[in-house]
């Protein structure tokens, strides 16, 4: 059964081409740009459908929490237009929270409210340190751990950990008082992540708060260039291949891509959206294109990209001693003006005062607050 929906791809595919080929008149550069309707488009469909169909007797002999790794052609996206690259900076170390540290890239004179996004820190927290009580209003934070583990506690009664390899995704909205503190691991070695901000829309700034967990089993992992390319499709999609839905307000993608010596890769991003990477581990050389200007980039680097374009185009040198790993980020822009108090992001100065009254007096979305203090902050080593 199998072999014939092969065969059934194959076949639609060459009746594609044929009748494409058949028609003179229509220019080859407007097919290969065309968005929903191209060859690349239908022939993914056709390949994830077979692939689903392969499925049930990939994962049956394999362990049931082992994310499914899909692989796929990367040439079906060597047509998209490059972004163009804004800007390469270096993320700076700062200290950050009760002794934890952090190199931020947004949010920093280098990049400041990039929307939708209002900040990333890069966080190393050692056992001792962390972030105990303090309050929220107005943004969505995204994090994502590396290394270790992280407690989280709120006034809402709302706890868990994750470890390695999770996300949570918090929407503070009206308002929400928690603490994000390390776990104390037995060797004494810290934990490691990423925290993003990311701005609501004004008509969810009241929103009530929540919380999403997403965990590493849970994400769908890519490979291509033939396995020397790995994607971790976090949120968005990636090569054909879609994320968990609904993790947060604000729509964001979040992909996890690691390459090999020797590989490259297109990734696809929605137009118009502002976009940026976030350099983790080796050394990446980041294009414009077949051809074009090439930038070779190290870790703790933010890769700034202009929002016209369709794709970010990456690659690691063959002679490399190891594989280059980054994160790539894009958003949707808000079309809104952003003031922000530490802590607390509105739209316009008098709302920000009124934020303070509010944690003062704990009204309007602030009243668990009162009296309220975490059990995993009460650990704080002083």
């Amino acid at each position: 059964m199998k072999n014939f929906f092969l065969v059934a791809i194959i076949s639609i595919f060459v009746g594609i081409c044929s009748i494409f080929l058949l028609r003179e008149r229509i220019d080859i550069l407007q097919v290969a740009n065309l968005n929903l309707n191209n060859i690349s488009t239908l022939t993914n469909q056709l390949l994830n459908t077979y692939l689903a169909n392969q499925q049930p007797s990939d994962t049956s002999t394999s362990n049931p929490t082992t994310t499914h790794i899909i692989t796929t052609n990367p040439q079906t996206y060597n047509m998209s237009v490059p972004r163009l690259i804004r800007k390469i900076f270096l993320a700076t170390e700062q200290a950050e929270g009760a002794g934890a540290r952090v190199r931020r890239s947004i949010g920093t004179a280098q990049l400041r409210n990039f929307s939708p996004f209002l900040m990333l820190d890069h966080f190393s927290i050692r056992p001792g340190a962390g972030f105990p009580d303090h309050p929220h209003r107005g943004q969505e934070t995204i994090t994502y751990l590396l290394q270790g583990g992280v407690d989280h506690e709120d006034f809402a009664g709302n706890k868990g950990t994750i470890e390695a390899g999770d996300l949570q995704f918090m929407t503070a909205g009206r308002g929400i008082m928690h603490a994000e503190m390390p776990r104390q691991n037995p060797d004494g070695s810290a934990n490691v992540g990423l925290q993003l901000w990311v701005d609501l829309p004004k008509e969810l700034k009241s929103c009530e708060p929540r919380y999403r967990d997403l965990r590493a089993e849970e994400v769908p992992v890519v490979e291509t260039d033939e396995g020397r390319v790995k994607i971790k499709v976090i949120s968005g999609k990636s090569h054909g291949v879609d994320s968990v839905k609904d993790l947060a307000y604000t729509p964001v993608w979040i992909l996890d891509v690691e390459v090999k010596p020797g590989g490259k890769v297109v990734q696809e991003v929605p137009e118009g959206w502002n976009a940026f990477v976030y350099t983790l581990e080796g050394t990446t050389i980041f294009s414009s294109g077949e051809g074009q200007e090439k930038r070779t980039v190290e870790q703790y680097h933010n890769v700034v990209f202009e929002p016209q374009g369709q794709a970010v185009y990456a690659e690691v040198d063959a002679g490399a001693e190891k594989s280059g790993r980054f994160v790539l980020v894009a958003g949707t822009p808000l079309d809104q003006k952003v003031v922000q108090y530490g802590p607390f992001v509105l739209n316009s100065q008098e709302e920000v005062y009124q934020t303070f009254v509010d944690y003062q007096t704990h009204t309007n979305g602030f009243e668990r607050a009162k009296g309220w203090r975490s059990e995993i902050g009460k650990s704080m080593t002083h």
